[in-house]
């Protein structure tokens, strides 16, 4: 069970104890206190590039779904309990938007595609804020000043003047950023950036929540141009602890709040046969109007963007044009077509959470029937938490939908590292001076060359290979770090030296094993042969076949006539010769391409079946 559902249980049950006191939650506490942070860690690690062209999709969801859902809830409230419609849409707003919170969370323990946990996280961060105005409005016509127009007007103002408050919190933050490099005066500035766009933008009546999003995905955009290495690390650190405190204080208030808000609703007065009626009823809306939305609204964003993407093709490289739009599945001898398998998945990603609760906190005390729409919210969270994440991972293995695979992404960080190695060297070579030392030069090519080789000693891991050169790299320097960490501690604890020079000389020594080259293993979970992933193409990988005869199946054969040992082969697609990776002592694959010219090799790895270009260093 994932950490949101255990954590909510135990809430549940702690609320029934005699011994624990009833929590009640402020909801100016969450939507102060809790909201903007969890929000804003979650923008900061998500890609504006991957965000892109999903936006309308996005947009569908994070608009378009909740007021959909809002509406549908608010018809059912008003049928069953004869509320005024305008509470009823209240109570809609409240339980529309799934929790941002339980998304991400459900989906990173299910192990979803990654483009569909994209879209999730997408979605959740922009939907709070349509929930939001939308309540923010409903309220406002129980008060009995209302109209379309007005209401029209208000939903576009928050948000747009969330939007550029966002935009002029990221832009300050930015130039402060840029004058800062104390690790610890960044990080205690990054953990002031949600609430420092949250305030202003909830002071001129626009989307508090609206004005984090766009600042995070600024900042966590320009982050690597904005800040230095140590404050990006330390933000990552510290963010990750709060995320993971404040994840599990919402899910604990959430099951907290079952007990007074069960009895409150029981004990109003209303017909309790109605109030059953009417939550199971409301849990079904929430459900059924998502699927009801998802898969035509995913169908229509998909012919939009392929088209759009068909448009932008007939202005690219030829090599690219062929590239089918994202998130499209391209049949053998068809054109690309989106699976019906995502929009399955997201239809089941409705889970709600803490937001909801803090939602329903804020309605009027005089709003008709409070204690019972109280109750729709817990139910809707509850039920969604229970009944959605509890099925989401069989959901998710019936339609055989795979996470990412490690060793996928192996292969792209190999191709990355190789590629980021080769400017590094070329920069290198154009700041050799004459006074250089040369063993200076060496030591530097030596490190980047380990670090490219520890990537692709990661692919191809058969069992009769059991230390690689950069894992034996590793093994030996962490032995000799614990040695040199020993060496200190026994003179710390003899007092001989002074305690800042002792604890200055620590931080170098765990600053240096923090930075070596930790490489997990890749053990993909599919039996699908590892393939390059559409990141290049050329006319080499084109004119070249996929695979050829091997002259020397499974032997490198200038390693046996010079005694040496290999840690990967790879194979010539031109004449069929077999010879070792780079990784290995011989370095035969890339002196055949020196001595013939011929141009793709691939992996003949058990496997594999990527290839790759010496001339343009692309995987294809």
């Amino acid at each position: 069970m994932a950490e949101p559902l255990a954590l909510t249980i135990a809430g549940v049950i702690a609320s029934y104890l005699p011994f624990i006191p009833q929590v009640d939650i402020n909801p100016e506490l969450v939507l102060l206190g809790l909201l903007p942070p969890l929000l804003y860690t979650a923008a900061i690690n998500t890609s504006l590039i991957e965000f892109r062209p999903k936006k309308l999709s996005i947009t569908l969801l994070s608009v378009g779904l909740v007021l959909f859902t809002t509406f549908a809830v608010a018809v059912v409230v008003w049928w069953l309990l004869g509320v005024p419609f305008a509470a009823a849409v209240a109570i809609g707003a409240v339980v529309a938007p799934p929790d941002a919170v339980a998304a991400t969370a459900v989906a990173r323990r299910v192990g979803m595609p990654r483009r569909i946990v994209t879209l999730l996280e997408g979605e959740s961060l922009f939907n709070d804020a349509t929930a939001l105005v939308s309540l923010r409005t409903a309220i406002a016509a129980m008060a009995g000043s209302f109209s379309i127009w007005q209401a029209g007007g208000d939903f576009l103002y928050a948000a747009g003047g969330g939007a550029l408050i966002g935009v002029v919190a990221a832009g300050v933050l930015a130039v402060l950023r840029r004058r800062i490099t104390d690790p610890v005066l960044d990080t205690s500035l990054s953990l002031l950036a949600p609430f420092a766009a949250y305030l202003p933008a909830e002071a001129a009546h626009a989307s508090g929540v609206m004005s984090v999003v766009v600042c995070g995905l600024i900042l966590g955009q320009g982050a690597p141009v904005w800040q230095t290495a140590a404050s990006r690390i330390a933000e990552r650190t510290n963010w990750r602890t709060i995320q993971f405190l404040l994840e599990s204080a919402v899910f604990l208030l959430i099951g907290l709040q079952v007990r007074h808000i069960v009895e409150d609703a029981w004990n109003s007065g209303l017909d309790r046969g109605t109030i059953v009626l009417t939550c199971a009823a409301v849990l079904a809306t929430v459900v059924v109007v998502r699927p009801v939305w998802v898969f035509p609204a995913t169908y229509f964003a998909w012919f939009v963007e392929s088209r759009g993407v068909q448009r932008r093709r007939t202005r690219r490289p030829p090599w690219l044009r062929r590239l089918p739009p994202p998130g499209a599945s391209l049949p053998p001898g068809g054109k690309p077509k989106p699976a019906w398998t995502g929009p399955a998945v997201v239809s089941w990603s409705g889970m709600r959470g803490v937001v909801t609760l803090a939602a329903a906190l804020l309605l009027p005390e005089d709003t008709p029937q409070l204690a019972t729409l109280k109750l729709l919210a817990l139910v809707v969270v509850g039920g969604t938490l229970l009944l959605q994440g509890i099925s989401l991972p069989a959901l998710v293995r019936v339609l055989r939908l795979r996470g990412p695979s490690r060793a996928e992404d192996a292969l792209q960080e190999a191709n990355l590292l190789q590629q980021a190695t080769a400017a590094g060297l070329e920069a290198l070579e154009s700041e050799i001076a004459p006074e250089t030392p040369p063993e200076i030069v060496t030591a530097l090519r030596d490190r980047v060359s380990r670090r490219a080789f520890a990537a692709w000693e990661q692919l191809g891991r058969s069992e009769s290979v059991r230390v690689t050169p950069s894992g034996e790299y590793r093994r030996l320097r962490l032995a000799m770090l614990r040695a040199e960490r020993e060496t200190v501690l026994r003179v710390r604890d003899s007092g001989t030296v002074d305690h800042e020079v002792l604890e200055h000389v620590m931080a170098v020594l765990d600053m240096e094993e923090s930075t070596i080259d930790r490489i997990v293993e890749a053990d993909s979970d599919s039996s699908a042969p590892l393939r390059a992933p559409a990141v290049g193409d050329c006319d080499h990988l084109r004119a070249a076949p996929h695979t050829c005869i091997p002259d020397t199946p499974d032997v490198c054969s200038e390693c046996v006539a010079e005694g040496l040992t290999w840690v990967h082969l790879r194979m010539c697609l031109s004449c069929g010769h077999v010879a070792c990776c780079d990784s290995s002592p011989g370095n035969h694959a890339t002196n055949h391409f020196r001595d013939t010219g011929h141009p793709v090799m691939r992996s003949v790895e058990p496997g594999e079946k990527w290839r790759w270009c010496y001339i343009d260093e692309l995987l294809g």
